[in-house]
């Protein structure tokens, strides 16, 4: 099992990023795949999440109206799209896949290494 982020990166206030997140050795599409992200200092929150087999999307509220979970089955990668970024959004972002959802760390099973994500001006 793998799960690759990329697309990480220094962006200023204000400004977007687009986290892509591929896997493989899974059955993708069976899987609820969701985003969390660390801050230093702090402990792994939940950002968003995405259930492929009864569509529906979560996320925290936090990022609500500014981040945009999607995903391509046919790439077996999913994406996080982050808007109006802010200062207090600098984290290492991970890509994590559950068999049953949910918002908290224990319910994935497999996790991405992360891709750092700084917003600064």
């Amino acid at each position: 099992v793998q799960l690759v982020e990329s697309g990480g990166g220094l962006v200023q206030p204000g400004g977007s990023l687009r986290l892509s997140c591929a896997a493989s050795g899974f059955t993708f599409s069976s899987y609820v795949m969701g985003w969390f992200r660390q801050a230093p200092g702090k402990e792994r929150e939940f950002v968003a999440s995405s259930n492929w087999i009864i569509r529906n999307s979560h996320y925290a509220d936090s990022v609500k109206g500014r981040f945009t979970i999607s995903r391509d089955s046919a790439k077996n990668t999913v994406y996080l799209q982050m808007n109006s970024l802010k200062p207090e959004d600098t984290a290492v972002y991970y890509c994590a896949a559950s068999r049953l959802g949910g918002s908290s760390t224990n319910g994935y099973d497999y996790w991405g290494q992360g891709t750092q994500v700084t917003v600064s001006s």
